[in-house]
């Protein structure tokens, strides 16, 4: 068993002390230089690689690194950059970031490409855009061969890895007639030209990563995937002495497999932890002269790797591979999780032993490819002793659940009549989406009272003040229904999982979400419940400011639990629900306390949906969906139910999200062109809808003009009165000063759409 070789698919690129978030946001500022910033990243890449050669990884990647993104690297790296990015007097550096969030300036005006969630994870990647006069040419100074050389350089031999040519056009929008197929070969050969280079710098190995593998996959798809490989590796070999790796993960390859292994790559990367059934395809073959990349750590959770259970999965995958073919590696990037628990200070050492960051998941990795007998008996030890104190309390609700808890009485066409009686809002009622912009001021405040340095008086004033001044802007603005502005928060999970019992909390495992955002989740450490209200104080407080209605706002059960490290000892069902039950106690309570419309977002809902159509139900829509019915079933006809839901595809899940029996629904829409408005129709969609109407991970300022033309074509597709007029997002990214002329044009907007017949 000892003495293999191991591998990593990726590290994390933030910096430890997310060196990269602080230095990009200084860089569109102005306040560095594009140097500066470039200086700040290849420090990041090198305490990686160094990282990585401590622990005597085999194979490291280079060219994991990216300033925002790795589809948007591979975009650039070939040229298939929209002409309204080349355009732009600006560096190629500031092309690349105006294509992922915007640029508004005195270079230009727009709108960033469209974002969407990788695969099954809380990362997002830029869908890049290919019309039919699209040139697939690799650039000058291509990135994947000045970070190999800068790894050489550094005395570090890496295995230079991006995204195959497969899943790029597969994760493509294309805006003309040619599909996929039709750029294929010219994709192919701007491949084949960058592994010429790469071997030309000394490169041994390319490692290619076609995660786009483990979906269901046509029969045109998969000879698609075929041909491309078919040619690009015959070229290959004949043009250099490259070895390439075909890299998989999320989830197992069954519609391809007998082709991937007929294909004669030198290595194949295979995931071992979601891959349900890559054990039961390795017994079908598997190539004696292939290296098998084995995705056995798992590289999207934080709990310590049972030896025993791995060891085990490793000597039943030798009983089909040859064993010195075998190597221990990742089952995806590491990126999805922090940088190290030697950052934690605060947690009692009896906690954070059962943690593995990524640092700590390089040193599995070495113990487990070493056989260690030391550390097997260490690891043993540690999953003898007992981690979760069980609440029989909760466990005991959960035990009584009946179909009732789960069915919102009267039907929800019947509650719109008795809420418009209520409301009495005008037609394309506005609002926005909870938070508003998070100044210096306002996490200074909140930082200084979690330091002791305030009052809990002192902290508490302070919030009232932004929350009355909040109100007052919208009330000015025009807005039909409030919000509180969120103050009290720093994270929409990370706020609620501090409120209630069975969630521990880290103070830098920080996990990149896209670009410079980066989210610290919590981790779901037991049974969880609720103690004390959590947000009623802050909305009776809100609400009491002004007569128009004011939103409570919640996090729901699916989103809370996907973004959150979640228990691998009881199912995500049963976690779902023990959080849906907290959030029920809370939603109540606003209830009883005055608040007329509750907001509970699942903008995470669509994330952990299975990537095959044949287990969306049976292993996430038939739990997820009535575990946010359980929060709101219990609710009065008059109460206004919203959610929200960001930055995926929904169109496919439409009329599973309309059985969520919300009374509203906001959807972020406005990178993707409004396409939801198609399925919402096809779908006959009863919930009332708010798309959103601009893109608020931009810094840009949307017209009046450009906002009253999104909404003509939503009342084209979905009826008039069914219509919200909102932001795609909350506003907390954003600053005081675009955000009230967004708000105001948004406004405007709303008010000539009521204007017309």
């Amino acid at each position: 068993m000892g003495n293999k070789k191991t591998s990593v698919i990726g590290f994390p690129r933030i910096g430890k002390n997310r060196e990269l978030k602080f230095a990009s946001e200084k860089f569109f500022k102005g306040e560095i230089s594009e140097a500066e910033l470039q200086k700040v990243a290849a420090d990041i890449r090198q305490y990686g690689w160094q990282k990585q050669k401590a622990a005597n990884i085999d194979f490291i990647p280079s060219n994991d690194f990216s300033f925002y993104d790795n589809v948007l690297d591979i975009a650039f790296l070939f040229d298939v950059v929209p002409e309204r990015y080349k355009n732009l007097n600006l560096s190629t550096l500031e092309k690349y970031f105006a294509a992922a969030h915007g640029y508004q300036g005195d270079k230009g005006d727009v709108k960033a490409l469209p974002m969407k969630k990788w695969f099954n994870t809380n990362y997002h990647y830029i869908v890049p855009e290919i019309d039919d006069a699209t040139e697939f040419k690799l650039v000058a100074d291509a990135k994947p061969v000045q970070e190999f050389n800068e790894a050489i350089a550094a005395g570090i031999e890496t295995v230079p890895s991006l995204i195959g040519p497969y899943t790029f056009l597969r994760l493509a929008r294309y805006n003309g007639q040619k599909k996929a197929k039709d750029f294929a070969a010219a994709a192919v050969n701007a491949y084949i030209e960058l592994a010429e280079k790469l071997a030309d710098a000394g490169a041994k190995w390319l490692a290619l990563a076609e995660p786009a593998l483990v979906f269901d996959i046509t029969e045109d798809e998969k000879r698609l995937f075929k041909s491309i490989y078919e040619f690009f590796l015959d070229q290959v070999r004949a043009k250099t002495s490259l070895k390439i790796a075909l890299q998989t993960y999320f989830g197992d390859i069954r519609d391809v497999y007998q082709d991937v292994i007929a294909l004669g790559f030198n290595a194949i990367g295979l995931d071992f932890v979601e891959g349900l059934k890559s054990l039961e395809l390795l017994k079908t073959g598997f190539p004696k002269n292939t290296l098998l990349l084995a995705g056995v750590v798992n590289g999207k959770n934080i709990w310590r790797a049972d030896y025993a259970q791995k060891n085990s999965l490793l000597a039943e995958i030798e009983k089909y591979v040859v064993t010195e073919n075998v190597v221990v590696g990742t089952s995806c990037s590491l990126l999805h999780v922090p940088y190290t628990v030697a950052a934690e200070t605060k947690l009692p050492a009896e906690t954070l032993q059962h943690f593995a960051f990524a640092e700590e998941k390089l040193t599995e990795l070495a113990e487990l490819a070493s056989g260690d007998d030391a550390a097997l008996e260490k690891n043993k030890a540690l999953f003898a002793t007992t981690r979760v104190k069980e609440n029989s309390a909760v466990q005991g609700q959960l035990s009584t659940l009946t179909d009732a808890d789960f069915e919102r009485k009267p039907s929800r066409l019947e509650r719109r009549e008795v809420q418009k009686k209520r409301f009495n809002l005008p037609a394309f009622p506005t609002t926005t989406i909870g938070s508003f912009p998070q100044t210096a001021e306002v996490r200074a405040n909140r930082a200084a009272f979690r330091k002791g340095e305030i009052t809990c008086e002192q902290y508490v004033e302070f919030n009232r003040k932004k929350i009355a001044e909040c109100i007052k802007l919208q009330e000015e603005i025009g807005l039909d229904v409030i919000v509180h502005g969120e103050f009290e928060r720093n994270d929409m999970v990370e706020y609620f999982g501090s409120k209630i019992d069975g969630f521990v909390f880290t103070q830098n495992a920080w996990v990149q979400s896209y670009g410079t955002r980066c989210v610290k989740p919590p981790i779901v450490w037991g049974d969880v419940s609720r103690s004390a209200p959590i947000t009623v104080e802050w909305s009776v407080f809100a609400q009491s400011c002004t007569n128009k209605p004011v939103k409570g706002m919640l996090t729901g059960p699916v989103t809370i639990l996907n973004w959150s490290f979640p228990r691998e000892d009881v199912s995500l069902k049963t976690q779902a629900q023990q959080i849906g039950l907290a959030i029920r106690d809370e939603v109540l309570d606003l209830e009883k306390n005055g608040i007329k419309i509750i907001q509970i977002d699942e903008a995470a809902l669509r994330e952990k949906l299975p990537l095959r159509k044949s287990d969306w139900h049976k292993e996430y829509l038939d739990w997820a969906i009535p575990a946010f019915r359980l929060v709101h079933a219990k609710v009065k006809p008059e109460t206004q139910i919203h959610t929200h839901m960001c930055y995926s595809e929904f169109n496919d899940i439409v009329r599973d999200i309309d059985n969520m029996d919300a009374d509203v629904i906001t959807f972020e829409a406005s990178r993707s062109d409004l396409k939801l408005l198609d399925a919402l129709n096809e779908a006959h969609f009863e919930t009332q809808v708010g798309p959103g109407v601009y893109d608020i991970h931009s810094p840009r300022v949307p017209s009046e003009k450009e906002i009253v033309d999104a909404l003509h074509k939503i009342i084209a597709k979905v009826p008039r009165q069914n219509v919200w007029v909102n932001p795609d997002c909350g506003l907390k990214t954003r600053g005081e000063t675009e955000t009230t002329a967004s708000l105001k044009n948004l406004v405007a907007a709303a008010k000539k759409l009521r204007e017309e017949k």
